[in-house]
């Protein structure tokens, strides 16, 4: 049997749980209300009016008053009663929004991505043990055209993975199935995490050859969205896959590489889960080696005369900007050199030197906006100061005042100082090295954009980041820190957004190079009306980028953090931006050959990269309210125990 979770739904709550969203699921209210006086009988002549006095006056005074004093009463206990009510843990969220709370049904189940951004309801989450109970998975979907979208751990920001029609989860299929030591290769199940993988191959003295910021993606999901480390020589992680077996709906298992099938191998590689679900991958490694890590201060006037030699000398680098400050963090990796050794460096100061600034910031903003003294923990549950790292502290900082640009940018100054403080050298293996925490949950915009050669850098990638700073600062946007900016050689990948259409293969990754920038907003807090004006705030942020700068820099956004818009000519126009970039004919012409019926794909992909008018398959039939994405953040806290393993705890997230 699978380890599925399948839910039934009877026609009374299937009726309940799609009615319109515009009308109100709040139990209906009812109120008591004063019958009026029965009017006087009739009579076939009229009657004089009667003659005014005081205490007649003096009735309908009392009357009025009466009904004043009902109707305060009924608005009061209303309020009170909205303000007071018992609301069931998974629902608190509502009291944001008045007449939206209904308590779900047992049997539907809330996924979201880990960033809370987006999130679907589900009554179907399937996780084969094998890969022939996948295949049946699949072709029974494609027989009954029911929705069975591939998604991994959850952790794209923008829940690419997501549909409530139904999912399936490759974390049980997590092996390495196969290492040839000579060859530097390694055959591996799709849901196995990344680090899983580097564990499962460290004693076989290989790794890979780079690493995103973080550890815990599946790698089917890893390799299909694009995802990338840093190092100008270095392409993204996609350009390690040597070849892939897939199930698809119209073909079930096929395998792909460049000698058997060229064409789809490149397009499969990026294929965002809409060709075929990815069971194994077999990618080329590397030799394990230790890295020196280099962090130092800089300014955008010292990057300008060094960014060359940055790019060229260092196998690994990138730069972090703080907003409202000049300061620019410079993070580098190298091998350690065989005949020097690792550097002999001591630190200016120590870890509690270099943090405690940001300490003393929180106690005063604490008192603050709270009126508290930090003394000790105000609960058992709440860390000690003493023990919060500096992204913890950076968190907490924000949640207090998240869209006052003049605390975030305190909060920024900060930051500056601690990285000035904390400059220094560290050794590690790759995959330890190659990693930055970058906070709790997070809106993020990244793009990529083409930046020169290594030969001649074009400088646009610094141009970019000048006028990011000035929209920030023109603009006044609470902008925290920081902004990332890594890059990468090409892809011969064609959905990636580093593709390349050079036909040089050593050129190609010798040269050529791509900008990645990152602009993010945290969301620090659970409070449903904060998150949603950060929401807000950052898509403002997100837009003026997007206005002013991405067609001037020829920028197209990471697959995992573009955001479908809602407007309709603003969708138009996205669409015809992809087609420029990408060859999405092609892909489209893909996606109708491996999976006719759609059932691996959501609304996202339907709606980037829709089908001609004469082969549209109707959404509705197929996409019954496929992706509820956020836009708030206001989310149910009732989460299916077994999706839990999808996300990584905060503890467990460096990005």
């Amino acid at each position: 049997m699978f380890r599925a979770i399948i839910f039934r739904r009877n026609l009374q709550s299937l009726h309940h749980h799609h009615s319109s969203p515009h009308s109100p699921s709040l139990k209906n209210l009812t109120t008591l209300t004063q019958n009026p006086p029965p009017p006087p009988p009739l009579s076939s002549s009229p009657l004089p009016p009667p003659p005014l006095s005081s205490s007649t006056t003096t009735t309908s005074s009392a009357e009025l008053r009466k009904y004043l004093g009902y109707t305060a009463l009924l608005l009061v206990s209303a309020a009170a009663t909205y303000y007071s009510f018992p609301f069931p843990e998974n629902a608190k969220h509502k009291k944001a929004q008045l007449f939206r709370y209904a308590p779900l049904p047992d049997d539907l189940h809330t996924v979201s991505n880990w960033s809370g951004t987006h999130e679907v309801q589900t009554r179907v989450f399937i996780q084969p043990e094998t890969e022939e109970e996948l295949v049946d998975i699949i072709k029974d979907a494609n027989e009954k055209k029911r929705k069975i979208r591939p998604v991994g751990s959850g952790l794209s920001p923008n829940g690419i993975g997501l549909t409530r029609a139904g999912m399936v989860n490759l974390a049980l299929l997590d092996g390495v199935l196969e290492v040839d030591k000579e060859k530097k290769t390694v055959r591996v199940q799709a849901g196995i995490r990344v680090q899983q993988l580097v564990d499962g191959i460290k004693d076989y003295g290989l790794t890979l050859q780079n690493f995103a910021s973080i550890r815990e993606q599946q790698i089917g999901g890893f390799v299909q969205v694009g995802a990338h480390g840093t190092g100008a020589r270095l392409p993204p992680v996609d350009e390690q896959v040597i070849s892939m077996k897939i199930v698809t709906p119209a073909k079930g298992t096929i395998e792909v590489s460049k000698e058997k099938d060229p064409e789809l191998f490149y397009l499969a590689r990026v294929g965002l889960g809409g060709l075929g679900v990815v069971t194994e991958v077999t990618l080329q490694c590397v030799e394990r080696q230790e890295l020196v890590e280099h962090t130092f201060v800089s300014s955008m006037k010292d990057i300008k005369k060094n960014h060359k030699k940055f790019l060229s000398e260092n196998k690994h680098v990138k730069y972090l900007y703080i907003p409202y400050t000049d300061t620019v963090v410079v993070v580098t990796c190298n091998p350690v050199s065989k005949w020097k050794g690792a550097p002999k460096f001591k630190p200016k100061y120590t870890e509690d030197e270099a943090i405690q600034h940001v300490r003393d910031l929180y106690t005063e903003s604490l008192k603050k906006y709270r009126g508290e003294s930090i003394t000790k923990p105000s609960n058992e549950n709440e860390p000690d100061i003493n023990e919060l790292s500096f992204t913890e502290l950076r968190d907490k900082l924000l949640a207090l005042d998240p869209l006052n640009t003049d605390h975030v940018i305190k909060v920024n100054q900060a930051e500056a100082e601690f990285w000035k403080k904390s400059e220094g050298y560290r050794v590690g293996w790759s995959d330890e090295i190659l990693g930055f925490d970058c906070g709790g949950q997070q809106w993020v915009s990244e793009t990529c954009f083409p930046a020169g050669t290594l030969a001649k850098p074009s400088m646009k990638d610094l141009e970019y980041i000048e006028q990011v700073m000035v929209l920030i600062e023109k603009q006044g946007i609470p902008a925290p820190a920081p902004i990332e900016q890594r890059w990468t050689a090409s892809s011969k990948s064609r959905m990636s957004p580093a593709s390349s259409s050079a036909a040089d293969d050593i050129f190609s990754w010798a040269t050529a190079e791509h900008a990645k920038v990152g602009i993010i907003m945290y969301l620090p807090t659970t409070d449903p009306r904060q998150r949603k004006d950060i929401t807000e705030e950052f898509f403002h942020y997100r837009r003026l980028t997007q206005t002013q700068l991405w067609d001037h820099f020829s920028a197209f956004e990471h697959w995992a953090k573009i955001e479908v818009p809602k407007d309709k000519e603003e969708l138009a126009a996205l669409q015809t931006r992809l087609r420029k970039r990408f060859p999405v004919d092609a892909y489209n012409k893909a996606r109708r050959e491996l999976d006719p019926n759609r059932i691996l794909s959501n609304t996202m992909l339907e709606k980037l990269f829709p089908l001609s008018t004469d082969e549209t398959i109707s959404s509705r039939a197929l996409i019954p309210g496929d992706l509820l994405s956020s836009s708030y953040g206001l989310f149910p806290k009732k989460k299916l125990n077994k999706l839990l393993l999808l996300c990584p705890s905060q503890e467990q997230r460096t990005e």
